[in-house]
């Protein structure tokens, strides 16, 4: 045991120029994700301002049956948590490769530089204007789809029509900057390979199925791995504010991540949402392991660990 301890502070010693490079880095890392997970134990306290997270009264488990405690809201919202992970999940990834294969093989460089420029742009813009521009499309009285042709939809009434919004606005905001990623492993493809491939009488498809796509799946694992311990979390933005928190469009639109911001401002519960925030964080990392534990033995070279 006492080996092993000097052998680690004398490899520490060895290499201090590193630690120090990489102490900032850590130092963020602990205090920013690690140090804030103590205020977790809030989800089996009945918070007390007056007394502060650790002196307020331990009450169990009631937060979490407060979570439970309407059925048929817990299951709405997270079905359709997962239903909105699963769409945009799927149709995100198809987009952001079709984009970067695309944007490569487009024989106009500068062109093409131009374009995955504007694309990024959208990524940059709050939710908070984003309300506003979809509002300017959607709305019954002066809305641009609704002027242009002739109809009278109430899009803020009817809820059958929010999964395709999100899913358009979401697209719209995040395709373009997803595509950066897939773009970068493109960028570091043999050229020798299209070379040969062409030589052997390939044609540009055949190239990019054969080629360009089994050098993404590497990256697509990865980022659908990642993406799994996220689950249960939603874009509280996209949710409650490009609705405009409509209670008549929950049906369809409430996640559980805008449950809670709807929770804290009615009675500023924070035991629950800190009950909640742990519910999400151990299904996701469950998931997690799961899914990496499926994908290591399928194909061990792409597994996270």
């Amino acid at each position: 045991m006492k080996k092993s301890i000097v052998d680690f502070l004398q490899n520490t010693w060895k290499h201090r120029a590193h630690v120090v490079m990489a102490l900032p880095a850590f130092l963020i890392l602990f205090f920013i994700m690690y140090v804030p997970m103590a205020g977790l134990v809030m989800a089996f306290k009945s918070f007390d301002y007056t007394k502060g997270i650790f002196a307020s009264p331990w009450n169990g488990l009631d937060n979490f049956k407060f979570l439970l405690a309407s059925k048929n809201t817990f299951l709405s919202m997270t079905k359709n948590t997962i239903m909105y992970y699963v769409i945009f999940t799927a149709l995100g990834t198809f987009l952001n490769v079709v984009l970067a294969i695309a944007i490569d093989q487009c024989v106009f460089k500068k062109m093409a530089k131009a374009m995955q420029t504007m694309m990024i742009i959208p990524i940059f813009i709050s939710y908070a204007a984003v309300q506003f521009i979809v509002y300017a499309f959607i709305s019954t009285d002066t809305g641009i789809l609704n002027n242009t042709f002739g109809m009278n939809i109430r899009f803020y009434s009817t809820a059958s029509l929010w999964p395709l919004i999100l899913t358009i606005v979401k697209m719209w905001n995040s395709v373009g900057y997803g595509s950066v990623l897939y773009m970068s492993v493109l960028s570091g493809i043999d050229t020798a390979l299209y070379e040969a491939a062409e030589i052997d009488g390939a044609n540009k498809w055949q190239r990019i199925w054969n080629i360009t796509i089994p050098a993404l799946i590497p990256m697509i694992t990865v980022m659908l791995l990642l993406s799994v311990g996220n689950i249960m979390r939603s874009d509280t933005g996209l949710f409650y504010q490009v609705t405009r928190n409509s209670g008549t469009l929950y049906s369809t639109t409430q996640v559980i991540d805008s449950y809670v911001l709807n929770a804290i401002f009615k009675n500023s519960n924070f035991g629950f949402v800190a009950a909640t925030s742990l519910f999400q964080s151990v299904v996701g990392l469950l998931l997690m392991l799961f899914a990496n534990g499926m994908v290591k033995k399928i194909a061990p070279e792409n597994a996270l660990f």
